[in-house]
């Protein structure tokens, strides 16, 4: 799938990088992101590439991943570009090899995101959002970086503790610390600590985009969060399996909306700030987002009970709804709803 060549996707680059931002930030500066080929990532990278190839921004990127044959056939239409380079490297190990004098931003968004990585590989999941985060840190650090932005998660919030309707930054529900599926929502808190404990100790500019369920056609083929399975589902026109009784109450981004509010928190957020990017038009029960798929895709919801392995990666929370009164004083507005955010994503994956 050529993704630059769909129209409904070059819309949505050219919506996020019309928004009326300090973009001049980043005029002749330089980012370097991991998570490269991720969701968010690689829709990051091609707003940037979009706003050189169109509007002279100059400004390079340094696109860090695992793996160099599938950043390649992602980035195949950048590759010989002279502001694109991709750098393979883990984040779990030291960034010494990574020689760079100087980078401008500095992003960490690599991370085990979905419920089978946290279910099969729960040492990954943490080390790469504590030792992960640590070693951008540093490299930040070591880069005289004039900004790093963590990208966190709703999963912070832990549980609702049945007392507010909507999470905000400085809600804190529960989690039971003693089981493995809390490796991912612990490890993101860490995260976030030791991006305070940089700004105090070492004066670094840190900013924490807080992201929520996120979704679009630059899902990968390995995601498997519900909503992922869902989109699959419905793109093969199969009936959408529903392995719960789809009461679970979230807070849902389209990617460009979420692309839109992260570079709203790195070129306009308060160091040291979080910021929930979400928006109340797509808040929705799981069992109504599978219908939504459903009648889209001319299928029906069956109910199906996952298995232990499955299981054991999936979110206890029953309502994980975010408050977005903080960031829409900066300025964010998402565009799409859940429906137009879902019939955009399956009529580009379609193509």
């Amino acid at each position: 799938m050529n993704l630059l060549k769909n129209k409904l996707y070059r819309e949505d680059l050219a919506y996020v990088s019309e928004l009326n931002l300090p973009w001049e930030k980043l005029k002749k500066k330089s980012i370097l992101l991991s998570g490269a080929t991720g969701m968010i990532g690689s829709f990051l990278i091609d707003v940037i590439m979009y706003k050189n190839l169109n509007e002279g921004l100059c400004c390079h990127i340094y696109a860090v991943g695992r793996n160099e044959e599938k950043a390649r056939n992602r980035f195949k239409e950048y590759w010989e570009n002279d502001l694109f380079d991709f750098v393979q490297h883990d984040v779990n190990k030291a960034m010494d090899c990574i020689q760079c004098n100087h980078v401008n931003y500095v992003l960490h968004l690599a991370s085990n995101t979905h419920p089978m990585a946290y279910s099969t590989d729960p040492i990954g999941t943490i080390t790469t959002n504590i030792m992960g985060v640590y070693n951008m840190l540093e490299f930040a650090d070591r880069v005289h970086a004039e900004r790093m932005a963590f990208v966190s998660s709703n999963e912070i919030y832990g549980e609702n503790r049945g007392d507010v309707e909507k999470f905000d930054e400085k809600y804190l529900g529960y989690i039971d610390c003693n089981t493995m599926r809390a490796g991912y929502p612990e490890s993101k808190r860490c995260g976030e600590a030791l991006c305070q404990a940089y700004i105090a100790q070492k004066g670094l500019d840190v900013v924490i985009p807080r992201l929520t369920r996120s979704y679009g056609p630059t899902l990968l083929d390995s995601d498997t969060k519900a909503l992922s399975q869902f989109l699959k589902k419905g793109l093969a026109h199969e009936d959408i399996v529903l392995k719960s009784a789809g009461t679970q109450y979230y807070s849902y981004t389209y990617v460009a909306d979420a692309v839109a509010g992260l570079f709203i928190v790195l070129l306009c957020g308060e160091k040291g700030e979080a910021y929930n990017i979400s928006d109340k038009a797509s808040d929705i029960m799981l069992k109504d987002l599978a219908a939504i798929i459903a009648k889209a895709s001319g299928t029906k919801v069956v109910f199906d009970v996952p298995d232990a392995v499955e299981a054991a990666g999936y979110s206890t929370a029953t309502k994980a709804r975010l408050d977005n009164r903080k960031i829409t004083e900066l300025g964010f507005k998402a565009r799409y709803d859940i429906e137009t955010g879902i019939s955009r994503t399956l009529k580009i994956m379609e193509e």
